[in-house]
Parts: C-alpha cells; sequence; structure tokens
C-alpha cells in the first residue's frame, strides 16, 4: 500500500488525492475492498507523509556562501526522486541505509544549488563542488541530485562525462537507465545511447523549451561536441533562454576542466569551452564532481585584469560526501591514525588486503625505459602467479557461494607502454594454457600452491568482515573448471580493439591496461589488482585505485599486490585526502565561505599534488602550522649513525635547558619530565640537527626553520617535554642530563624496505602533557587543543619520545600487520603541537612541487593520443 501510494503521488499531485486514488483502485478491485483495508491504508498514508515532512538541511558537510534557505527536501508532488528511489530499492535491490544515504546527501547538496524559482533573482550564475571518494557511489548521487533539481524547479540538465566515448556512453546509459526509464514520457534527450554519437546541435537551432518535459545532454569533454553545445545555445531564442533554468554537472571535474594552459589568459580549449557556456546561460548552478579536488582548490578564484570569463572556482560551495559505511576506500585499506599509538585497535589498522611485489619482479614485468619497450619481453614472476592462482580461487569460491553469473575481474597494471600491454595479457594467456592440466589435478603441485595460498589468504582477515558463507579448498576445486572456461584476456587502452564489455552476462575478465583505466571506468566484480606503475600526482595516484568501492558478497575476497614504495605512497595520501576533509569541516565549524579559505594539500616529496600546469594560481610560500600537530612516525630504523646522530641532539637539547634551570617543578611531581619558556633558539638549534625522514615534507627543515623565524611572537618560548609510558624499558643510552628514560614501544607495520612506519607516534593524551587541569580529558583531537589552550595560552609544545629499538607488537592478532621494530639503535620521534587556528591566514600553498617529468609526460601524452585517435575524438 505504501508502494501503491508513492506510485500514485506524481500523477495526482499531492496526498490526499493520491490516497483517495488508491482506495478508488481497491473498490474496483472488489467493492468493499478499501473499507475492509481503511487501517491499513490510513497507517501506509501516515508512513508516506513521514517521509515528504518539510525538513531542516543542516549542511553538516559543506562550507557555503550564505543565502537564504530554499530546498527543504522532496515533496508529495515530486516525479523524478521518488521513482528512482523505487526503482533502487525494488529493482536494484539496494539496502535501506544505502538510498537514505543517498537521499541525505543529496539533499545536502540540492539546498546548496541557486533557488531555480526565485522571482526576485531571475537570473543566476553559480558555482559549486562536491568531493566524494573513488569508486564511492558519485554518480548515485548525482543522479539524486539531478532529479531533486527536476522537481524543484531547474528543467535543462547538462552532464560533462569524462574525455572518450566509453566513459560518456556509461554515464549515458546509466543516467538513462536509473532516471529517465523511471518517466520516459517526461524526457526530452538530446544525446543518444550510442557509443560513438555524441552531442549535436539540434536541426532546427537551439534548446526546445518544454514546460512539461527535462532535457537532458550528456556531453563528452572534447572540443567539437562542446562547441556543437555552444552553439545550440547560441542559436537559442533570448526569449527561451532567459525561462530555462540549468544545471552543468562536471563529472571529474578535476579533468579537463581546469585551465591547465601555461598563462592564466589563455585558456586550454576544453576549459574555454566551458566557462564560454557558464557564460551564455542566464541561469545556470555549475556543480563539479571529483574525488580528487586537489586542482580545483587551487584554481585563482579572483577574475585577473583582462578576464572576461569567470573560472571554475566553487565560489558558493564545497560538500565532501560523507563515507559510505559499506565502502573499501583507503581509510578500510590504510586505517586511521590510532588513538593510542602503543596499542592501536583492530578497526584502525587496516585490512591485510595488501601484497608486496620486490623490486626484482618489477624489472621483469616492465620495461626500464622508453627505448627499450619495443624489445622488452616480461617474463612471469612469483608474485604475479600468485596473483593469477588467487584470483582463480575467488572466482570458484563465487560460484560456490551462487554468484557465478555475476562478472568478476582481475587488473593487471604494469606500464604506460602499449606494447607492454600486449605482451603482458599474452604471457599471463600462456601462462593459463599451459598450466590448465596441472590445474585441473588437484594432486599437482601448483594446485596444491592454490590450495596453500586459499587458505593462507582465508585466514588474514577477520570473520565478521562479510556474511557470505566460508569456502573450503575442495570447493574451490569444484568450481575451478567452470571458471578456467570463462576466462577472457581483453586488453583495455587507447589502441586496443578487444576490450572489456560488461554488457553480456558473466563475464571472468583478466584485463590488462593503461591509463585509461585510471579513471572513471568501472571494473566490475574487481577481485585481485596487480599494480606496479606509479605516478608522482596525488590526483593520478588516487584515480589508478580502481579496487576501491563496494564489494557485496565479496567482502573477503580483494587482494592488491604492488611494490612497496607504492604502497607507502598510498598509505600517505590516505592521510591527506583525509585532511583535506578534516580542513573542510573546521572550516564549516569557523563559519567561513569558500571565498574565504584555501584548503591546504600537504606535499609528499617526489609527488606532485596535480599537474604542474594546473597550479598557476598556487603560490610559493611556508605551509601554515597554526593549530596543527605534527609527528615523525617514519624512520631510517636500520641506519645507525643517523639514530645516533638524532639521539645526541636530542641529548643535547635536553642537557642546554636543563642546565637553563627550566625544568618545571610542578612536572617532577607527577612524574612528567617537563621545561617550560624554552628559548626558541634551542628548538631551532635542534630541529636543523635533527634529521627527519624525507617523507615528512611538513617536518623538513626547509619549511619549519622559516615559518619558526616567521616573527610571530607566539612562538619565541616553547614547552618542552619527554614521554615516558607508565611501565617501560629503560633507553640503552643516557638522553642528557635526563639519563635513561623509559622508552614507548611503537612496533612497525609488515613492510619491506629501510624505511619503518609505525603509522602514529602521539596520543591525544599527550596533547595535553603540559596541563594540569584534572577536568574533562577527552574528546576529539580539536577539543584537546582546545582545552590545552584555555589552560596554557599560546605556548608551543615539543614532545621527544624515547622508541625502544625492539618494539614488538602488543597485540598477538596484529602480527600480520605489525612486526618487531628491530631497530639498530633506540629511535628518538618527536612530535610538535602548534597554537593557534587552522583557519589562520588567508592563501595556503604547498611546498615546492616536483612536476611531471618529460619522459613521463611524454608516455602520458603518447597513449592518451591513442586513446582518444581509437575513441574517434
Amino acid at each position: 500500500m505504501i508502494e501503491r501510494i508513492r506510485q500514485a503521488l506524481p500523477r495526482h499531485g499531492n496526498l490526499d488525492a493520491a490516497v483517495r486514488a488508491v482506495r478508488d483502485e481497491f473498490e474496483t478491485l472488489d467493492p468493499g475492498l478499501a473499507q475492509k483495508l481503511s487501517g491499513e491504508i490510513d497507517e501506509a498514508r501516515s508512513f508516506v507523509a513521514r517521509e515528504f515532512e518539510q525538513i531542516e538541511i543542516l549542511h553538516t558537510h559543506s562550507v557555503i556562501q550564505k543565502r537564504p534557505q530554499w530546498y527543504f527536501g522532496p515533496k508529495p508532488s515530486d516525479l523524478h526522486w521518488p521513482a528512482v528511489k523505487a526503482y533502487l530499492l525494488n529493482q536494484k535491490n539496494w539496502p535501506e541505509d544505502d538510498v537514505r544515504g543517498i537521499d541525505d546527501a543529496s539533499n545536502e547538496v540540492v539546498s546548496l544549488l541557486e533557488n531555480p524559482r526565485n522571482p526576485e533573482k531571475p537570473q543566476f550564475s553559480a558555482r559549486g563542488l562536491v568531493v566524494g571518494h573513488v569508486q564511492s557511489g558519485k554518480t548515485a548521487n548525482m543522479t539524486a541530485v539531478i532529479g531533486k533539481a527536476l522537481d524543484s524547479g531547474y528543467d535543462t540538465i547538462i552532464v560533462l562525462a569524462g574525455l572518450t566515448n566509453k566513459l560518456r556512453y556509461q554515464t549515458q546509459l546509466r543516467l538513462h537507465t536509473d532516471l529517465v526509464q523511471r518517466n520516459p514520457l517526461n524526457w526530452h534527450v538530446l544525446t543518444r545511447n550510442d557509443i560513438n554519437r555524441d552531442f549535436r546541435a539540434p536541426a532546427q537551432g537551439g534548446f526546445l523549451s518544454h514546460s512539461d518535459k527535462a532535457q537532458l545532454a550528456v556531453i563528452k569533454k572534447n572540443v567539437s561536441p562542446l562547441g556543437e553545445l555552444k552553439d545550440a545555445i547560441q542559436e537559442t531564442y533570448p526569449a527561451v533562454l532567459k525561462q530555462l533554468r540549468v544545471l552543468v554537472i562536471d563529472d571529474e571535474c578535476d579533468q579537463a576542466s581546469v585551465n591547465s594552459a601555461r598563462g592564466e589568459l589563455d585558456m586550454t580549449a576544453i576549459n574555454r569551452r566551458i566557462r564560454e557556456i557558464l557564460s551564455l546561460l542566464p541561469a545556470v548552478t555549475y556543480v563539479g564532481y571529483t574525488a580528487t579536488p586537489f586542482a580545483n582548490v587551487l584554481i585563482n578564484p579572483y577574475r585577473t585584469d583582462g578576464q572576461e570569463i569567470d573560472d571554475l572556482y566553487p565560489r558558493d560551495f564545497i560538500t565532501a560526501l560523507p563515507h559510505p559505511e559499506r565502502y573499501f576506500g583507503t581509510e578500510r585499506l590504510f586505517g586511521k591514525t590510532p588513538e593510542d599509538p602503543a596499542n592501536p585497535l583492530p578497526e584502525e589498522e587496516g585490512l591485510d588486503m595488501i601484497r608486496e611485489v620486490l623490486p626484482e619482479e618489477e624489472a621483469l614485468l616492465q620495461p626500464r625505459s622508453r627505448k627499450e619497450r619495443d624489445s622488452f619481453h616480461p617474463e612471469m614472476t612469483p608474485s604475479l602467479e600468485d596473483a593469477i592462482l588467487y584470483f582463480l580461487a575467488c572466482c570458484a569460491a563465487r560460484h560456490a557461494r551462487g554468484d557465478g553469473e555475476k562478472h568478476m575481474t582481475m587488473l593487471v597494471h604494469t606500464s604506460a607502454y602499449v606494447t607492454a600491454h600486449e605482451r603482458v595479457a599474452s604471457l599471463i594467456q600462456g601462462w593459463i594454457d599451459v598450466s590448465r592440466s596441472d590445474l585441473a589435478d588437484r594432486h599437482s603441485d601448483l594446485a596444491k600452491k592454490l590450495a596453500r595460498l586459499w587458505n593462507d589468504e582465508a585466514e588474514s582477515l577477520p570473520r565478521d568482515i562479510t556474511d557470505a558463507p566460508r569456502v573450503s579448498a575442495n570447493q574451490i576445486f569444484e568450481h575451478l573448471p567452470k571458471v578456467l572456461g570463462r576466462l577472457e584476456f581483453p586488453v583495455e587502452n587507447g589502441a586496443s580493439d578487444d576490450r572489456i564489455d560488461y554488457s553480456a552476462p558473466s563475464r571472468t575478465y583478466i584485463v590488462v591496461g593503461g591509463s585509461i583505466l585510471a579513471r572513471g571506468l568501472t571494473l566490475e566484480g574487481l577481485m585481485v589488482s596487480y599494480f606496479l606503475r606509479s605516478a608522482n600526482q596525488y590526483d593520478t595516484l588516487l584515480q589508478m585505485g580502481r579496487w576501491f568501492g563496494y564489494r557485496p558478497g565479496y567482502e573477503d575476497l580483494p587482494r592488491i599486490y604492488m611494490p612497496n614504495e607504492l604502497k607507502m605512497r598510498f598509505r600517505a595520501l590516505a592521510a591527506v585526502e583525509q585532511e583535506i576533509r578534516d580542513d573542510i569541516e573546521q572550516y564549516r565549524l569557523q563559519d567561513l565561505t569558500p571565498m574565504d579559505i584555501a584548503v591546504r594539500v600537504r606535499a609528499i616529496p617526489g609527488m606532485a599534488i596535480t599537474a604542474a600546469n594546473k597550479m598557476r594560481a598556487a603560490r610559493r610560500c611556508a605551509v601554515s602550522y597554526w593549530g596543527t600537530h605534527r609527528q615523525t612516525f617514519r624512520f631510517s630504523h636500520l641506519d645507525q649513525e643517523k639514530q645516533m646522530r638524532n639521539w645526541n641532539a636530542g641529548a643535547e637539547l635536553i642537557s642546554r635547558i636543563e642546565a637553563l634551570g627550566l625544568r618545571d617543578k610542578r612536572a617532577d611531581a607527577t612524574g612528567r619530565k617537563l621545561w617550560c619558556k624554552v628559548p626558541k633558539s634551542s628548538v631551532r638549534r635542534f630541529l636543523e640537527s635533527f634529521t627527519v625522514e624525507s617523507s615528512h615534507a611538513d617536518l623538513l627543515p626547509d619549511l619549519l626553520i622559516p615559518f619558526l623565524e616567521g616573527g610571530d611572537p607566539r612562538l619565541d618560548h616553547w614547552n618542552v617535554g619527554i614521554v615516558e609510558p607508565g611501565r617501560g624499558t629503560p633507553s640503552e643510552f643516557d638522553l642528557g642530563s635526563a639519563g635513561k628514560v623509559r622508552t614507548v614501544r611503537r612496533a612497525k607495520l609488515k613492510d619491506l624496505g629501510q624505511i619503518a612506519d609505525i603509522k602514529a607516534l602521539m596520543s591525544k593524551r599527550d596533547l595535553l602533557f603540559d596541563c594540569y587541569n584534572d577536568g574533562e580529558k577527552s574528546g576529539t583531537w580539536d577539543d584537546l587543543k582546545e582545552a590545552r589552550l584555555q589552560e596554557v595560552g599560546q605556548v608551543p609544545l615539543l614532545l621527544l619520545y624515547a622508541i625502544d629499538r625492539h618494539s614488538a607488537p602488543e597485540r598477538e592478532s596484529k602480527l600480520k600487520l605489525r612486526e618487531p621494530l628491530d631497530a639498530v639503535h633506540d629511535v628518538l620521534g618527536l612530535g610538535v603541537v602548534f597554537p593557534g587556528s587552522i583557519t589562520e591566514g588567508g592563501n595556503f600553498v604547498s611546498v615546492e612541487l616536483k612536476p611531471v617529468s618529460a619522459e613521463e609526460l611524454e608516455e602520458i601524452e603518447q597513449e592518451e593520443a591513442a586513446q582518444a585517435e581509437a575513441a574517434g575524438v
């Protein structure tokens, strides 16, 4: 009955009329039935009424330019969103929690659009940015926003979707299925469901103005179709154009849309087209969607002299979509900063899903340079063999679970070179063909290896990660012949004719590909990723993570094979990604607008934030540290000389400030070692002598020392402390005049290589090391910083940590993710707490950036050119 009332609402305009129609329907079926079911009908009416109660949009995820509220959620008379919602629930069988999350998040986005029915503002031009997560359901949110925008007064939707025909076609089909087909008679679709067709200006000229239909155009972000769109707008009668209320959705808006020309006024052709189109529309809201906003937040929001067209800076709102509960993203894989680094919780540690590829194996699977690409021939390596065997076992497991008719995919990405793709695909297919008989024989060495691998992997994750039943090795071999019979080996790059196609049912792919797989293209049923190629740009690297997303019914199966260096980059990038969202939240709490802020993007050495030509609006200066805490958590633990040098730097600092008589007597009474009013000169000398691991860009002297010497009096005097646990092994050496100190235990993550990553050094309670107030000492990091500020004032705090060189993991269950530190010397770590607020200052800019190398740029351009040619661009 609830569903019948929902379906009747759009046809009848209000709830009472819809309920009367349902009663009449029952009476037609069986006279007297409506009276018999009167109680149930009234209950269903109340349920539907609650769904459409006017709600207050709280903007809990957004930084906004203040404007009157105008949108208060869906209404009973709405046509599009109720139909999409019913489709998601009843036909796509999405969980109610997921649909509710999309409903709530899209309400917030729609409330930030310009009011299309405001009689006092018949013309408007707004800009916004929606920050999602890679493969997290941005398209679903986009679809909901479009539906609700149409229900609220917008009548024309333009979606800019991808650089290739395939990506445009993928978005076109998704919107047609999820949105247009729900009410097919109420749409005028201006682009076809054809992979090789794009927008063309209507023969009669201009846009059609339908008072009873919504217009939709899904357009590839290339010069030609955008030019056709511009022509169509210019040929539209001015009186008609003034009536249109246009919503422009720019999917992956950091790609191609951002002005990447060399000069501020020499705009790239695509960027120019988009800006011209927006300038021609009298009433338009532009909303960019991206999971990698690094380029967008570096756009100059202010016009420069002579610039006639507004840029695409999100001057009206920036909103960060909430983290979906069932989503596998950077935090799920790499964890988050633990509250207690000595004893991290399982949910803080991430999942044991990443397997390392040794450097010597990389050399066998990718040419070392462009000169060697034609003569290079790859060889099968142990880790690639393991990855293939595990993928075959995963496919068999899904068959055993009843999911055999669903898509299953393994991704192999080793190089940017097209010739390497073909050869790696041929190598994998040949190896499978040669191994088929051994895989069919459960007693062969290869089959035994597969069984061992499957059993070992089954124990590497928590049992409750999925509700799906466990699968035995015997079940794997039972279904393995069917998997081998379905295997296909497509190559997905711009030059390939044999590419992935999920339109047919139940494809089982081992797909080898290049950069085209790194953005937008969804790999259905992705379970195993073998990934070698790196990137030195944040946005490119993050978008390469096709393994992010949802894995319903096989949450326990995904694995990622990658080199240790690449894994560390992703782990560092996970922290940067979270910082962006944390900053947006802080700016929201400070009630700032997008024009007041510049979202800080911390640099990782060796990586650029985004392509250098997209960063012309950035200015080189020191990163702001106000209101932040910084810490060392990566160490060259096998470099004895470096560790001794750092220990001696700490010993010298402690001896010097002890000799100055700065020891805090109150702290002595509580067992803490604290020195107060330490002059900046002593802190500076220590920081100049202390060598941090190069990946700690924010603690390198080239950044930190200029900030200290910036002339702000708040940095003239410091508090300095030594953090010791209640119980701890005494250090092997004296830390200056403090003598032997109790060491903290920090086990390292299970990584290969010369760098130990302990993930976090500081505990939240350490922020209050120099406080004596016995009041409430719980809350977030920001809460505790505020509590410290109230008690101590604007005083910076330097903390030293003597780390036990052995540092075995505390929890036995953590042995799979952590292992003993096993350093050659007790390690000295440091943490710094800066006073002030992160919202201080106006223009935050990153460190000096390493641009894309000339060779890599040429490789990328060659592959993109091949993709464009194959796509008919």
